[in-house]
């Protein structure tokens, strides 16, 4: 690998990290003797995890971070001054392949800025993978950006090659991307999502004919949106990623907390910091909308539109329904356990199974997964609470519920004076 590839990588690298589809760590670990394996904190080398739970090492690059467009929200933008690098399909396959080759990765997230037109930046996009797939025989995991605007044919090539496409939506609401970015619109990336499921689900349904028939895109579709570059409310956000997960073909909603990386930008709100906070909790409503059977207008509503950024999105709808407790864990469906903070998905199905059979008691409870912490105010069982929520009221159990206040300390450093 020469010194012009290797810098080119650390821009490439650089450059890619504000895309959130998989987690960055930075981590270096050397091997000992008597150990096995190591890990090297290469540039580009990020975490992603499997729906198993596999963690994978993925090579996380841009083809290119030159761009046409200027969006407000993005470090690649043309009106940038930073240092500027593109790979050229044969130098991005042989990195990967060379990478692939020293375990230091097992696959390939690959995005780029926009060169020339959509369909010239995807073709070369397409290119690296089917050089991967059909020339080099790789079989490692291969997720691909589909550029926004860009031609079906293209896009339903990537997908016979790529394990995962995405397009990323940016911002919620069309309003605010043309005030941000004005040459995009949400048209050009509807239409490639709407590509995209349909390759799927006519390659599903060609599968069920032809077991050996190609798979389009088998680890399905994804999106980002940016969080709190504009004025949306979480309601907003939620709202656009209900209406997406209707699809059968959208596996995960990203959600980025705004990163000032263009504080010249009035157009941008001056923060100091990116909204981590509000991130995660959308993240954890997202995980309620998908799987634990909850409604947008459950979580947040015009009167209350975005969510509490104190306790989580599950407990702040108990506090504000205490009617819907206490629940009987021996006699409680499935779908009302769900609903008890303190009790996921996994100690849900392992409370019914496991009632068949005795009655549960708050010592099973916490031996099956279940926060008795916070589900101890919700629940009876075959010990009675001290207190639920009627007897102590949402107010008093929030503060019991909310996270103790760090001690506050002074990070000034003692200073000593040799002068005299």
């Amino acid at each position: 690998m020469n010194e012009q590839v290797i810098h080119k990588l650390k821009v490439l690298a650089e450059s890619a990290k504000y895309d959130v589809s998989c987690a960055s760590s930075g981590t270096s670990r050397r091997n000992i003797k008597g150990g096995l394996g190591n890990t090297v904190s290469g540039w580009g080398i990020c975490h992603s995890f499997s729906e198993d739970g596999r963690c994978i090492s993925l090579l996380k690059i841009m083809l290119t971070n030159y761009c046409i467009y200027d969006c407000a929200y993005c470090i690649n933008r043309i009106s940038n001054d930073i240092p500027r690098a593109t790979l050229s399909v044969s130098e991005l396959v042989e990195l990967t392949i060379e990478f692939y080759r020293r375990n230091y990765i097992e696959g390939l997230f690959l995005s780029s800025g926009v060169v020339r037109n959509p369909d010239y930046t995807m073709e070369r996009l397409v290119r690296v993978a089917k050089d991967l797939r059909e020339v080099h025989r790789f079989n490692g995991y291969i997720h691909l950006k589909s550029i926004p605007g860009a031609s079906e044919e293209l896009v339903r090539e990537a997908g016979r090659y790529a394990d995962r496409l995405s397009v990323n939506l940016e911002i919620p609401t069309e309003e605010n991307l043309k005030r941000l970015a004005p040459e995009k619109d949400h048209r050009s990336v509807y239409q490639p999502m709407r590509y995209i499921q349909q390759g799927i689900l006519e390659s599903s349904e060609e599968r069920k004919k032809y077991r050996y028939a190609p798979r389009f895109a088998p680890a399905g579709q994804s999106t980002q949106m940016i969080v709190g570059a504009t004025s949306e409310t979480d309601k907003d956000i939620l709202n656009v990623s209900s209406s997406l997960y209707q699809h059968p073909t959208m596996k995960r909603v990203y959600y980025s907390g705004y990163i000032s990386v263009n504080t010249y930008d009035k157009r941008l709100p001056a923060l100091k910091q990116p909204p981590l906070v509000r991130e995660n909790r959308l993240y954890q409503a997202d995980w309620l909308l998908r799987y634990y059977q909850f409604k947008v207008d459950e979580l947040v509503n015009d009167d209350v539109p975005d969510l509490d950024l104190e306790i989580d999105p599950k407990l702040s709808w108990a506090l504000r329904h205490p009617e819907f407790f206490p629940v009987n864990i021996n006699t409680a469906d499935y779908e009302v356990l769900l609903r008890v903070p303190g009790i996921g998905t996994r100690s849900a199905k392992l409370i019914v199974a496991s009632r068949r059979f005795s009655r549960i008691g708050f010592y099973e409870l916490k031996k099956m997964g279940a926060v008795i912490k916070k589900a101890q105010y919700f629940i009876t069982c075959n010990e009675l609470p001290e207190k639920t929520i009627h007897e102590l009221g949402s107010t008093a159990v929030r503060k019991l519920l909310l996270p103790k206040p760090k001690k506050v300390i002074d990070e000034r450093q003692l200073t000593l004076d040799f002068s005299e």
